[in-house]
């Protein structure tokens, strides 16, 4: 016999008032039990520290780390011309460009990204500068002043001719978007000196550089050693990062909330060590809302500091024709201030995309040289003048160089990518200031003298940084990884 009953109406209100009953009591004893939970993990942080403090870091992801041997160098600046910039046009100058243009002859009839046809000279003019006798283009007046500060590398040579590929390689090191970035190895062997703000750090204008991401991620190093990106564009110093200052929550409730997420963070930790990477973002998140805003506030310069740089209203008339990718001179003044700081790693992109770029007409590199000239030589004045260029090594140069034939696709007279021969410069921290060093062949097509491959380059960034290149490795996946992969040499000629 079914001993079910369907519910009279009296009986209904009945079990509903039950269900709300016990409703209201679950919802109750979860708040109660998570209470106690709450006051359980706060006595478990007043054992710790006195809740508001600043937590310990002396044993952070990020914290200092000796490194193999006496370092050169303290700290790197990438200036990042993206789209490669034209050696044969700015820092490499091939007069028999001139005595056979419009010729092809077999040394330049190699394969690049497109057809090109006759070789082109260059439209700009050279002069030697400094007591070093640097050859530098009319396209950097500016930079020309510091020639004996730089050390020009004019037989560097990478892989593919072609942008993401070109980028990857000077950022991570390979050709395809699965290694860390060489700010985040830097990081990783050295960690930082300021604990209130990242280790490493992308600048750029109105947008992301080519690639992306991909060219400043950590990849399957711990998250920490990740570069952390900031458009410079209407630079404010309380708005460089989205949500920098709770504007409901003073420091200490901060602290306290924070405390407690972390604390539950650790017990996940436990389980999923990959959660150590979010324990570390939180805590550097809660520092910068502090210290992000100093650094960034230009106001805080002397008016002769932003006359140096070229840091002012935008000008209405001129060589330029107006600011297109103003906010690089900002970037570099940035770049400066975090380093004065102690960020390990800073790179400046001439953004967004890949604005030097030029099939079309190469004389659109001087606008883009206009805009970015001044801005160099300040950055690199400035440093020197603080005492700090000796210990920061600032590097420039783009993915590759370009061609000296003629794109065929040009209305007016461009250049191709040139992945077989083009040039980078450094300067300040350890390296031999007004030198130059290798040789492309005479019309600039290929490097042949003291070849220097992009894996080359970065084992000498790694050693004047301190580190071995061959002893900088990571776990993963079963094997031991580096920056410089398989290869790599340290060019010690260029080491002063």
């Amino acid at each position: 016999m079914n001993t079910k009953r369907t519910p009279q109406p009296a009986d209904a209100a009945h079990c509903r008032q039950a269900a709300v009953s016990r409703r209201d009591w679950l919802r109750g004893s979860a708040g109660g039990i998570g209470m106690l939970g709450l006051a359980a993990v706060l006595d478990q942080q007043r054992g710790r520290r006195t809740l508001g403090d600043t937590p310990d870091r002396s044993s952070g992801p990020l914290s200092p780390k000796p490194p193999h041997f006496a370092p050169k160098a303290k700290r790197i600046i990438h200036l990042l011309m993206n789209g490669g910039p034209s050696h044969i046009d700015t820092f490499d100058p091939k007069p028999a460009l001139a005595k056979y243009e419009g010729q092809r002859p077999a040394t330049v009839d190699l394969p690049t990204q497109r057809t090109t046809t006759g070789l082109m000279k260059s439209p700009f003019s050279f002069r030697q500068h400094g007591e070093s006798g640097l050859w530098i283009s009319e396209l950097f007046p500016h930079v020309a002043r510091c020639a004996d500060d730089l050390c020009v590398i004019n037989s560097m040579h990478t892989d593919i001719p072609e942008h993401i590929s070109g980028l990857l390689m000077m950022s991570i090191g390979v050709n395809q978007p699965n290694r860390p970035s060489f700010g985040s190895w830097l990081t990783y062997g050295l960690g930082s000196e300021n604990q209130d703000l990242p280790g490493f750090v992308v600048l750029s204008h109105r947008g992301h550089p080519r690639p992306g991401p991909t060219s400043w991620s950590s990849s399957f190093l711990p998250g920490a050693y990740s570069g952390t990106f900031i458009d410079t564009y209407q630079l404010n110093p309380e708005r460089v990062l989205h949500d920098l200052r709770n504007p409901h929550l003073t420091r200490t409730q901060q602290r306290r909330q924070l405390d407690l997420l972390q604390q539950m963070n650790r017990l996940q930790l436990e389980r999923d060590r990959g959660w150590e990477a979010r324990i570390q973002s939180l805590e550097l998140a809660f520092r910068m809302q502090f210290a992000a805003p100093t650094a960034f506030d230009l106001q805080q310069e002397s008016k002769a500091t932003l006359d140096l740089y070229g840091i002012g209203p935008e000008p209405t008339s001129g060589e330029a024709g107006g600011r297109k990718y103003g906010g690089f001179a900002e970037s570099c003044l940035v770049a400066r201030r975090l380093s004065q700081r102690g960020v390990r790693v800073v790179q400046v992109a001439f953004a967004p995309d890949i604005p030097w770029d030029d099939h079309t007409d190469i004389h659109d590199h001087r606008p883009k040289a206009f805009e970015c000239d001044q801005a160099i030589a300040a950055l690199l004045t400035d440093l020197k003048s603080l005492g700090l260029l000796d210990e920061t090594l600032v590097l420039w140069g783009g993915e590759f160089g370009r061609t000296p034939t003629t794109d065929i696709t040009a209305k007016k007279p461009g250049r191709d990518h040139n992945h077989y021969g083009f040039t980078v410069w450094m300067a300040g921290g350890g390296v031999k200031g007004g030198f130059r060093y290798g040789n492309t062949d005479e019309f600039g097509m290929r490097a042949i003298e003291n070849r220097v491959h992009v894996h080359d380059l970065h084992a000498t960034i790694l050693h004047l940084m301190g580190l071995d290149h061959q002893q900088l490795t990571y776990r993963f996946s079963s094997r031991d990884f580096r920056l410089t992969d398989t290869a790599g040499r340290v060019v010690k000629d260029i080491i002063a």
